[in-house]
């Protein structure tokens, strides 16, 4: 495991190893555009595992994606080995089993002794492009939307507040996944530091239960310089944000099953070694 091997695989071409804000922003920017949110090991006969240095022979040099406890791990590693001081934080995802702070992971950075989120691991609409300042009642305007923690009683709230979407391929019918809100909760948390084993048993929940989203869904997404991808399924979409004052553009197509291994790896970087079987259920709780 090497920063420079990260670097390149983040197309980071000119690493500062300053623990500074620019840098940490510069980072998450990269990280984001570069490795995928996806699950596609739970549909490829993989293990998905809690493991740093499978993570990181995963994502850097087999140039793959992972979920939130790859990603964000993984990019914990690197922010510690330049400099900064990281805390594992977990979060509670509205409408996601289990109903537990564990569900999701993501990180708290300190930068000159002031506190920031850093999340590289969410994924399609709610993921955040730039560190958020841990401050409680502030707009943080960012291209996918505005986003804001509020604090009530020691419990964080992240919301984003987005805009409308001109969807000119409504036949298609958008996944519930890519179903875009002017207002969304995206997740809840507290300040309470988590260790990596913490997160145990909703990882091999996510990968194992038939009440998973994880499992009833095959999810790849990376977000881009105007907005993200995503392939759910056989759904296929790309998504502009702004591309009209105060609207977001959302492209959707429906991919055969026999191209599906091709866009993943035309659009987002992704071959995969096993057979992927694509899976779009509908969720029931």
């Amino acid at each position: 495991m090497n920063l420079t091997e990260y670097f390149a695989r983040i197309g980071y071409k000119e690493p500062n190893h300053k623990a500074d804000l620019k840098t940490l922003t510069e980072l998450h920017e990269h990280h984001i555009r570069s490795i995928p949110f996806e699950n596609l090991s739970i549909h490829c006969g993989e293990k998905i595992t809690l493991d740093l240095e499978t993570i990181y022979n995963k994502l850097v040099r087999n140039k793959r994606g992972g979920w939130c406890y790859e990603n964000n791990q993984l990019f914990s590693w690197v922010l510690k080995e330049i400099g900064y001081d990281v805390t594992y934080l977990g979060a509670k995802v509205p409408g996601l089993q289990p109903n537990c702070f564990e569900s999701h992971l993501f990180i708290k950075v300190l930068v000159d002794g002031k506190p920031y989120i850093a999340d590289v691991g969410y994924g399609i609409f709610w993921q955040i492009w730039q560190p958020l300042e841990l401050i409680s009642g502030k707009d943080q305007p960012q291209l996918p939307g505005v986003f804001r923690l509020d604090e009530d009683k020691g419990v964080w709230n992240l919301q984003k507040t987005g805009r409308r979407s001109d969807v000119p391929n409504e036949s298609f019918g958008v996944s519930s996944l890519l179903a875009n809100s002017l207002f969304k909760k995206v997740y809840s948390f507290t300040l309470v530091p988590r260790q990596i084993k913490d997160f145990t048993e909703t990882c091999t929940f996510f990968q194992t239960s038939p009440e998973s989203l994880f499992t009833n869904k095959s999810v790849c997404s990376l977000q881009a310089a105007t907005g993200f991808r995503a392939l759910i399924g056989w759904t296929y979409c790309e998504v502009t944000y702004n591309y009209q004052e105060g609207v977001d553009l959302i492209d959707v197509s429906t991919v055969p099953d026999e191209e599906v291994e091709k866009v993943l790896e035309e659009k987002f970087g992704v071959a995969l070694e096993n057979k992927l079987v694509s899976v779009n259920n509908k969720i029931h709780h």
